[in-house]
């Protein structure tokens, strides 16, 4: 025993082959979901999942970038829907967005589970983070948290050719279509609210503040955590389950937002 944590797990375990034991499962789990500890027991049936930072997709971003990775993600939905202690999902987010494919296959796997969800936006639930939030049944945001809805952007290498512009034309339709079906936003005005100029300072498109979501008909409820709880807490005792949802009236009367006469085109790439 040559270190003091050595002599430390030999005093609590009785055997000088303890710390690796007990660090084993810590390194597993950090391997596997990215945290330093195995996740909690499920009390009341509900887990919890939050997307934080920037969508890390299939590049890995620098160290000092707080991420959310996707094969840390998955395999905790999956787990969701095979775990017969998981009642429903709660889903919270703070994010800026990042990699469209790998936001829309959380998405999509989040709008496929078979228990009640609820989607919850503190801070912001900007670019690729607006798909997440809609593909739960019930969607909340916090009246001072954002949403910064724009078209896709590339960076890195461009090849400056037809078919180039046809594969973000069409990727951007991925992200539309997706949005458009999971809630109650008209296609026309949304893409009114992407391509809007004039509002972001180095970019096209349109910032959301809390009750504007609801009213625009991306988000469902203006609310807090005490709210999605409550709500995912009824649909559980209701039984609803499904990818179907009510969607109730606007917020306060407001109408959606008036489409414009038709979307331009920016420059975008697979990042939102």
């Amino acid at each position: 025993m040559n270190s003091v944590s050595d002599r430390w797990f030999a005093a609590h375990d009785g055997q000088a082959g303890a710390p690796a034991a007990a660090q084993a499962p810590r390194l597993q789990a950090i391997q596997e979901l990215g945290q330093p500890a195995l996740p909690p027991k499920i009390e009341g049936g509900v887990h919890c999942l939050s997307i934080i930072g920037q969508i890390e997709g299939h590049m890995v971003l620098p160290p000092k970038t707080k991420t959310t990775k996707y094969e840390h993600v998955i395999p905790q939905l999956v787990a969701v829907e095979q775990n017969p202690a998981v009642k429903g999902l709660l889903v919270v987010l703070n994010t800026v967005g990042g990699d469209i494919e790998a936001g829309l296959a959380i998405a999509e796997m989040i709008k496929s589970l078979s228990k009640p969800t609820v989607s919850l936006i503190l801070g912001g639930g900007h670019s690729i983070g607006a798909p997440i939030a809609v593909a739960a049944q019930r969607s909340f945001i916090a009246s001072t948290a954002t949403m910064t809805i724009h078209p896709i952007r590339l960076s890195g290498l461009v090849i400056g050719v037809p078919q180039t512009y046809e594969y973000l034309d069409k990727m951007q339709d991925r992200v539309i279509r997706f949005i458009v079906e999971n809630s109650r936003i008209p296609e026309g005005a949304l893409r009114e609210l992407m391509f809007r100029t004039g509002e972001l300072v180095r970019d096209v498109g349109t910032v959301l503040i809390g009750a504007e979501a609801v009213q625009a008909g991306l988000i469902d409820q203006v609310g807090g955590l005490a709210d999605a709880l409550q709500c995912l807490r009824a649909m559980i005792d209701a039984g609803s389950a499904g990818v179907s949802r009510p969607f109730p009236p606007f917020a306060g009367g407001a109408a959606p937002l008036s489409p414009a006469a038709g979307p331009g085109f920016a420059a975008g790439g697979p990042r939102l």
